[in-house]
């Protein structure tokens, strides 16, 4: 990239940090708006308790934890390596992460405002708005702020596992992954995406390579995937819970009629 005068350079890093602001605290407030409306609180086609049992909701949140961290560390290989396939998309996740991020913490601290100031993702910002990168130093902060990110979210995931009595099996396989992960981009020499396609249809028993050319391909190909893999496990959860209670609630029935039964013949 040619060099900047200084004082465009100064506008574009201010025309940043202004829209990312507004972006942030419209998003927390449309968030904290939806939440508190009483249509959010009391839909049924919202709570997930209509769709999943309460105990495949614990994993799913559990593996919440594991799966931002896995985004956090690709964004951070983009945003370090820049790797041209699929750079222009992990611009766009880049921001909607640390807007989403931002709508999810506080704003009292010192603390909080010094993480505010990592998560503005300016070099993805300049890239979208103004079709350039930026200096190193600006993307290097905001990979650390990734960096803190993934330490907080694991932190999470140990505590909301150790509360809610749940298993760590679900790590085991996320370390595979993350391992096969980290390999296949060394080993291959491709990019993250490419990485995480061609691991996930492994994982799967699909196939090993990359499905679709383009980046909208590659990442239909994940959401199918990934989403084919939790979905057959909820419906393997769900179908469990449904047979247990059939036969719990049978059971019970016939319970019931048993003490009526002995009651009359006592009579």
């Amino acid at each position: 990239m040619e060099s900047l005068p200084a004082i465009y350079l100064i506008i574009q890093l201010l025309c940043v940090i202004g829209v990312f602001a507004f972006l942030a605290y419209a998003s927390k407030y449309i968030v904290k708006k939806v939440k508190s409306s009483s249509w959010f609180k009391n839909s049924k086609f919202l709570n997930p308790m209509e769709y999943f049992p309460q105990e495949k909701i614990l994993s799913l949140k559990q593996l919440y934890y594991l799966i931002m961290i896995l985004v956090f560390i690709v964004i951070g290989l983009y945003i370090i390596f820049e790797w041209t396939d699929g750079l222009f998309a992990i611009s766009i996740l880049d921001i909607i992460i640390s807007i989403y991020l931002f709508s999810n913490m506080g704003w009292n601290s010192l603390k909080d405002k010094i993480i505010f100031f990592l998560l503005i993702p300016i070099g993805s910002m300049i890239r979208i708005l103004f079709g350039h990168n930026i200096l190193i130093y600006f993307n290097i902060v905001h990979v650390l702020g990734y960096v803190y990110l993934i330490q907080v979210y694991y932190r999470k995931f140990v505590k909301y596992t150790e509360n809610n009595g749940l298993g760590i099996t679900i790590l085991l396989l996320y370390t595979i992954i993350l391992v096969s992960f980290i390999f296949t981009i060394i080993v291959e020499q491709v990019s993250p995406l490419d990485s995480i396609v061609m691991v996930s249809n492994a994982f799967t028993s699909n196939s090993f390579d990359a499905a679709g050319k383009s980046v909208i391909g590659k990442l239909d190909s994940l959401v199918l995937a990934w989403g084919g893999f939790i979905l057959s496990g909820v419906g393997t959860a769900t179908l469990a819970a449904s047979i247990v209670n059939r036969y719990v609630d049978r059971q019970f029935d016939d319970m019931k009629d048993f003490i009526k039964n002995n009651k009359k013949d006592n009579k």
